[in-house]
């Protein structure tokens, strides 16, 4: 099972943060995030070199989740073949390419996804076709809301079945509405509640991909924002900090 998808479906907050290969993410996987996301789109790292810091995360509380830099199959394929538990997609404006999408990540008859055999942490199956039905219904799907087509197609790209969140690229979403990086203006609020009313009406979960900086992760759970990432470097520190506050010196 998937306990960041059941979490999803519960309406509960999922917090995750940023997982690389050069990170602890067998530490940070038990640290209490939801999940982890490796970034291959703004990142130095490909697909391919996520295979063992993926595999170091067995049996941790934390889910792997992949950000691919397109919505290419083979990229999604890549990033399931590693062992990810949800996939994020950049870019997806319509209902075709949310359903591409859909497609790609899932095994026939749900989509078109290439076997490669057992992949990931989904558990002990009686069959092969439990094991492929298991994967389709567990794994999470997370289109990216960024651009202003995104927002006309809201409602198409929400009724996709297999969509779990819409997740908004902030900055990208900001420089689409002529408001680079004004997280909290007019114009940039009401297309966070469209987005997460839309979401709301469908039965799926508003997501951000990251809490622009300077700002209470609250702000947005109170607008109906229920996914998203914060940094955990802060964090480390101060309980490094307040740690060794404590020993004599």
């Amino acid at each position: 099972m998937n306990a960041i998808k059941t979490s999803i479906k519960a309406g509960k907050t999922v917090v995750g943060t940023a997982g690389a290969p050069n990170v602890d993410v067998a530490l940070l996987g038990d640290a209490g995030f939801d999940f982890l996301l490796f970034d291959t789109q703004h990142s130095p790292w490909e697909l391919k070199q996520l295979g063992a810091p993926i595999a170091a995360m067995k049996g941790k509380k934390a889910a792997p989740l992949v950000r691919t830099s397109s919505n290419i199959p083979e990229q999604i394929c890549f990033a399931l073949d590693a062992g990810a538990r949800g996939i994020i997609v950049p870019m997806v404006n319509t209902r075709a390419e949310a359903e591409a999408m859909v497609r790609a990540c899932r095994y026939y008859p749900a989509g078109n996804r290439s076997n490669a055999g057992e992949r990931g942490e989904w558990g002990s199956f009686g069959s092969y076709r439990e094991y492929m039905d298991t994967v389709n219904d567990e794994l999470v799907i997370v289109p990216m809301i960024e651009t202003k087509q995104a927002l006309e197609n809201l409602d198409a790209i929400a009724s996709v079945p297999g969509v779990d969140v819409l997740l908004i690229g902030p900055s990208d979403l900001s420089i689409e509405l002529d408001v680079p990086l004004d997280y909290s203006c007019d114009t940039y609020l009401r297309a966070l509640d469209k987005i997460a009313g839309t979401a709301a009406k469908h039965g799926i979960a508003a997501g951000m991909y990251f809490i622009p900086p300077g700002m209470d992760p609250n702000f947005f759970v109170d607008r109906g924002f229920k996914f998203f990432t914060v940094p955990w470097g802060p964090w480390a520190t101060a309980g490094i900090q307040s740690a060794l506050s404590g020993i004599k010196r």
